[in-house]
């Protein structure tokens, strides 16, 4: 019992000294984005953002707790996030989404600038299922669900430091690829996903 709670404080310490500087340990993104009919490979290596031909877009909100700065010293930094999204469905009711994930995210500096690379990975539960899913799964003939892994992938820039405007430092303009699948079967034996491609602000306060 004496090793655990030896154990517990060295963590907590190295945690709260991670704070001792001046951080911002809060933010908060507001995102609008459009269905695409492409998968993940398409969109992240070929750079594909076509839409899918239905009108299918989503505007979400989340929130993040900054967990660890600099993580071993290097320019990586670790949020928990949770976050509500809001579906414009064709012809589907519109439906909504509630997720959680855990954020990496990528500090690269140069000429006074910040670029953040992010990958997030959590899960997602949408209320109805999701039009865009739908879809894929009767034109290929799969499974859908409403209960899914979720992956936030993002690339953005420091808005205030791009304009070299103070007061607009820590405000970050960026793209969010949104991905929910069933990782091959693992999550209710779901094959399928969708993808929305998204463009967001992003304030850490």
């Amino acid at each position: 019992m004496r090793k655990f709670f030896t154990h517990l404080l060295i963590l907590s310490s190295l945690f709260t000294a991670s704070f001792a500087e001046d951080v911002d340990k809060y933010s908060m993104r507001v995102a609008w984005g459009y269905a695409s009919e492409k998968d993940l490979g398409d969109i992240l290596l070929n750079a594909d953002l076509s839409s899918q031909q239905k009108n299918l877009t989503m505007i979400a909100i989340d929130g993040g707790y900054l967990l660890y700065p600099n993580i071993s010293d290097l320019p990586f930094d670790l949020y928990l996030k949770g976050g509500f999204s809001y579906f414009n469905e064709d012809k589907r009711d519109d439906t909504y989404e509630a997720l959680v994930y855990l954020k990496l995210l990528y500090n690269l500096d140069f000429l006074d600038n910040r670029v953040r690379f992010g990958f997030g990975e959590g899960v997602s539960l949408v209320k109805d299922n999701l039009e865009t899913e739908l879809i894929e799964a009767d034109r290929r003939g799969i499974r859908y669900g409403r209960f899914l892994n979720y992956l936030d992938i993002t690339l953005d820039v420091d808005l205030g430091k791009l304009f070299r405007y103070k007061p607009m430092e820590n405000l970050y303009f960026g793209y969010l690829l949104k991905h929910r699948s069933g990782v091959f079967g693992l999550f209710n034996g779901v094959h399928g996903g969708s993808n929305y491609n998204s463009f967001y602000l992003e304030k850490n306060f």
